[in-house]
């Protein structure tokens, strides 16, 4: 057995920025061998904060890549790398050709991790959360007061990005076992946008956009955040019927849903006409009484809520202690730093952190011999993880998503249900997709032999479950163990296995709540509900991360393990460099109303037909560009007005066109039905045409990576509950005899294609 998962694996972190050097951390946390070039004087990007977390457990290699001796040290760590990390900008991956890299060492993987695509359509072309938030048409789906775009406080996007790139990389390192070849492997900005945003980027073209003006609570009344009489604040998460039902019986507002104009439907409540006055019914009745008293009458009810706090109070509490997300180090650059774990848990093969960032101008000897090349060409192969099955148990959003994604890298992957059917799955179906759907009850003996023959089959098993459940239903790893010795049991939890909250039901916005990133994106004004559910997608990608690391390991130990991981942990993870402490670091940024970026040079400003988000490095930029006229202006507020005024008086192209032209990077606020006009978008597959019948077409998020030698182009379909049963059983060895009698003694349901439909957006 392997010490780590990526025991032995070298890998060149060329990467700036955040995410390509975030998504190497991941691979060093996992035992790999990381090298990070840097230049003797020292990458800028020291004094930030994040520094002592994304390059922790990194080797130093000091080199002026100008030069040809250091030039030629590039080169040759290239020749002996197992995989090389770049960000398509920044001095050290432009001393190196990478083209001739991958001659010398055919068995090169290179993930690059660029901030865009293939171009990036800013002047400049370096990494922005704000630009690429407007460009993806993130910033304009934010739920906010005024409907106008809103720009994250913290990059989340960026540490998304980090995490399916890892993901995707080392899929390339799994197919190349096989092949013996490396490829190129993009995770792009837009990847990471797509990830994030998938019901979003479902987008009937005969549909008008959503306009986000709800406020920033989002649409749905019984989905937002209230202030209680003592001026608290909580999140109220009732996503699903049942716990709905029960929130209404303990509010005393069964009243609300039996009005003539709800009709006894809750989805009623997000229609326009009746978000203001249910939600008004809702905030009188929080008014009533405090925080504490609502949470234990609801704790009581098992109802999904929980209060909001800060980041300070999330990171020093018990729970992210007890799930290892709270390590400190001693750093060379910023001394003693409180900095986030890793959130991805290999049982068998732990991650570690072995060392702090490198100190300025460390260097230290690495020699790598040169990769043997591989013989033969490589078999074509429909996406890196062909060959693979993953039986996915999940429910909602991160288990089912994680599956999702394991089919968007090639996996065979089940959606295994009960006979009813996820009570989710319509409203997720952008979460399911690629997967093929079998019901089976787990609760009868017979479906739990049907469930065993399909584990017999199946290489990962990914569950997000309370913690308990497994083991009631009989389906833990140990008894999975029992059935297929080198099975991978993926895990999510809420909030860990163990400790105070670890049976309690866990959804997105309750991490959001808890771990302050709604009252970071507020500021002084109310707390921001985060359109995008940052802790279940960024928890999908990082599973898919797990699952590929164990199977990684698995191919060169023969053996299986377990691997847990909790939206509290993501949570973490999702603000890294914002919960980073050190003795010198100023308070993290925060926003606030309807913000819109944090800097009079650095936001959005409307124009006549639109919004523009501007990143200015300074004003000089502006008068030379002919933005601003006459003087320098006096101060902030004078440059906010006559920036406002100048960008209110052109158009939203026109304002781009001239600021890119003068070097100064801009994008305009996109609204979602124009991403699918754009060339890029349609070159890169970012989309594709969704058929449904009797109805009209859709478009629907297409690849979430790109794979140079091994990319499958099948549109991912939602599946409908046992709509492959029969097929999948057959497979597995069934006879047509035995499917039929189980489908009549109800232990299986044989079911037929999913015909979705719109629906109100409820956040």
């Amino acid at each position: 057995m392997t010490e780590h998962a990526l025991s032995g694996i070298r890998v060149l972190d060329l990467s700036r920025g955040i995410a390509g050097p975030l998504a190497a951390m991941l691979l060093a946390d996992h035992g790999a061998d990381v090298v990070r070039p840097e230049e003797p004087a020292g990458d800028p990007d020291r004094r930030r904060p994040g520094h002592a977390l994304w390059n922790r457990n990194k080797i130093p290699v000091a080199l002026d890549p100008r030069t040809p001796a250091g030039s030629a040290r590039l080169g040759g760590l290239l020749e002996g790398a197992d995989l090389c990390v770049t960000s398509g900008h920044g001095p050290m991956e432009g001393a190196v050709d990478l083209a001739e890299a991958h001659r010398t060492n055919p068995a090169l993987v290179h993930l690059c991790v660029p901030p865009f695509l293939g171009a990036t359509p800013w002047a400049g072309g370096a990494e922005s959360v704000g630009l690429l938030s407007a460009m993806t048409g993130i910033a304009l789906r934010q739920s906010s007061f005024d409907g106008g775009p809103i720009d994250p406080v913290f990059p989340y996007v960026l540490y998304l990005q980090a995490a399916w790139a890892a993901a995707a990389g080392v899929a390339a390192l799994i197919e190349r076992a096989s092949s013996g070849h490396g490829q190129v492997v993009t995770v792009g900005g837009v990847h990471a946008a797509m990830v994030a945003s998938s019901a979003s980027l479902v987008i009937d073209p005969e549909a008008a956009d959503i306009v986000a003006n709800f406020g920033p609570g989002g649409p749905a009344p019984m989905y937002s955040r209230y202030r209680c009489a003592d001026g608290e604040w909580l999140f109220l998460a009732t996503l699903t019927a049942k716990f709905q039902e029960r929130a209404l019986e303990v509010l005393g507002l069964t009243d609300v849903v039996n009005d003539e104009r709800i009709g006894g439907r809750v989805e009623a409540m997000l229609l326009p006409s009746n978000r203001a006055w249910v939600r008004e019914r809702f905030e009188e009745v929080f008014a009533s009484k405090t925080r504490d008293e609502w949470l234990a009458l609801l704790k009581a009810a098992d109802v999904p809520t929980g209060p909001l706090l800060d980041r300070d109070d999330w990171m020093d509490s018990p729970v992210v202690s007890s799930i290892g997300m709270r390590v400190e180090l001693e750093d060379p650059t910023h001394g003693h730093a409180v900095i986030p774990g890793c959130p991805v848990n290999l049982v068998a093969t732990p991650w570690e952190l072995r060392r702090s960032a490198p100190a300025v101008g460390a260097d230290e000897p690495v020699d790598w011999p040169r990769r043997p090349s591989p013989s033969g060409p490589p078999a074509a192969r429909p996406g890196p993880l062909s060959g693979f099955r993953v039986l996915d148990l999940g429910t909602v959003l991160a288990g089912p998503y994680a599956g999702t994604l394991l089919a968007d890298l090639g996996a065979d992957v089940v959606k295994v249900e009960i006979p009813a059917g996820d009570s989710w799955r319509e409203r997720g179906m952008p979460y399911i997709r690629g997967q093929r759907g079998v019901a089976v009850d787990l609760r009868s003996p017979e479906g739990k032999k049907v469930f065993h023959a399909l584990v017999r089959t199946a290489d990962v098993v990914v569950d997000n479950y309370r913690a308990g459940v497994l083991e009631r239903l009989g389906i833990d790893y140990d008894r999975l163990t029992a059935v297929k010795p080198d099975i991978i049991s993926v895990s999510i939890t809420g909030f860990g296995n163990r400790g105070p909250f670890s049976a309690e039901p866990a959804f997105d916005p309750l991490l959001q709540a808890r771990s302050g990133m709604m009252s970071a994106q507020g500021g002084d004004s109310e707390p921001v509900l985060m359109t995008v559910a940052i802790n279940d997608v960024t928890t999908a990608a990082l599973a898919a991360f797990g699952s590929v690391l164990a199977l990684f390991h698995r191919l060169r130990s023969g053996n299986g393990q377990a691997v847990w991981l909790s939206l509290a942990g993501t949570s973490v993870f999702a603000q890294s460099e914002e919960l980073v402490r050190t003795p010198t670091r100023s308070h993290p940024p925060v926003g606030g109303r309807d913000f819109k970026g944090p800097g009079a040079l650095d936001r959005f400003y409307e124009t006549a037909d639109g919004w523009v988000r501007i990143q200015a490095a300074d004003v000089g930029d502006l008068l030379r560009a002919g933005i601003l006229q006459g003087d320098p202006p006096a101060d902030e507020a004078e440059l906010v007005a006559r920036l406002t005024a100048a960008c209110g008086a052109m158009s939203r192209d026109d304002l781009v066109l001239r600021l890119t032209q003068a070097g100064i990077p801009a994008a305009p606020a996109r609204k979602m039905s124009e991403l699918i006009r754009d060339p890029q978008y349609e070159e890169w597959e970012v989309f594709n045409r969704l058929e449904r019948p009797g109805m009209s077409w859709v478009f629907a998020p297409g690849r979430y990576a790109r794979f140079s030698r091994s990319q499958h182009h099948e549109t991912l379909r939602p599946p409908g509950v046992g709509e492959h049963t029969a097929e999948v059983l057959s497979e597995i060895g069934l006879s047509t005899e035995e499917i039929d009698r189980l489908a009549a003694e109800g232990a299986v349901r044989l079911g037929s294609p999913m015909v979705f439909r719109p629906m109100a957006a409820y956040r």
